[in-house]
């Protein structure tokens, strides 16, 4: 009888070895998973972008144009008013406005500088250029 009950539970050493193998493997793991947030917020960001650039192109072939600066990515998720018209808008090309990784809209302007529009986030801190997480970041960089 007295062996049955010594074994029903773990000794304190027993719990101790474990605590101190969770925390060896906690301290490995989380700084590199912790590291690597900004990196995944560009790829994110990377990925969004090129479904808004599939949105556009989709909306470009129902409507013949893509939307104006002024009517925005907004032009997307509802129908837009103003010029051009949207004449064959249907149903939205994207279920919600898109914003960023940092919460921040994407910007789009059209004409763009180079092509028919330019798309890009201004990264983690919002603001034109920067460097690293903070850069700008555009499909058509990569």
């Amino acid at each position: 009888m007295r062996t049955m009950a010594r074994n029903g539970g773990f000794t304190l050493i027993e719990i101790m070895v474990v605590i101190v193998i969770l925390g060896v493997l906690g301290a490995l793991v989380v700084p590199n998973i912790m590291g690597r947030t900004g990196e995944a917020r560009v790829k994110a960001a990377v990925t969004d972008l090129r479904a808004i650039e599939t949105a556009l192109d989709m909306y470009r072939m129902d409507n013949f144009v893509y939307p104006s600066s002024e009517q925005g990515l907004q032009a997307l998720v509802s129908k837009p008013s103003g010029f051009p018209e949207a004449k064959n808008w249907t149903q939205p090309y994207l279920k919600r406005e898109a914003k960023d990784p940092w919460g921040n809209e994407y910007q789009y302007i059209s004409p763009g500088t180079e092509g028919p529009y330019d798309l890009y986030s201004l990264g983690a801190d919002g603001k034109p250029g920067g460097e690293g997480e903070a850069a700008d970041i555009s499909v058509s960089d990569l």
